[in-house]
């Protein structure tokens, strides 16, 4: 089943550009690399040929990442409401005691937005998901430690 991730139109907007120019641009400028390190010769030792190599194969991923991010996207601005933890909301909460700060959204965004960012798939976001400001709610991180969350303060991210 896909999974689903909230994008403002701004990060959609930046992403799609990103995987166009490394479509488009990118994929030439890699192969024009590839082609003058494979005429220098014997690619057994040509440190420049594997590394382009390595390069493409990085791009790669990163297309298909995105594309797979873009298609399956929510695109859309936060909501207006902030009585309910969702998507594109800034939250504040205490969590195991230490006061975090965070919106949940796609990890891209964590480049535009002063806080952190967690996808609603992740532990953390499916806790606090459609919780109100007073609620509390538990969630099992990956290394199987308990993590108490109480939240204390959701808004409107700018």
């Amino acid at each position: 089943m896909a999974e689903t991730t909230w994008l403002s139109q701004e990060s959609y907007d930046r992403l799609n550009e990103e995987l166009n120019q490394l479509k488009t641009t990118g994929r030439q400028e890699i192969a024009e690399r590839i082609e003058a390190a494979r005429s220098e010769g014997d690619l057994k030792e040509n440190g420049g040929y594997h590394a382009a190599r390595e390069e493409q194969s990085k791009m790669e991923g990163r297309i298909q990442e995105l594309t797979y991010l873009l298609e399956h996207a929510e695109v859309g601005e936060a909501p207006a409401n902030t009585d309910e933890v969702a998507p594109g909301l800034i939250v504040t909460a205490t969590v195991n005691g230490t006061e975090k700060i965070f919106m949940l959204g796609s990890r891209e965004a964590n480049e535009w937005v002063d806080v952190d960012v967690y996808p609603e798939s992740a532990p953390l976001g499916e806790a606090v998901m459609g919780k109100k400001v007073g609620d509390t709610a538990s969630y099992t991180a990956p290394n199987g430690k308990e993590f108490q969350v109480e939240i204390l303060k959701i808004e409107a991210s700018e």
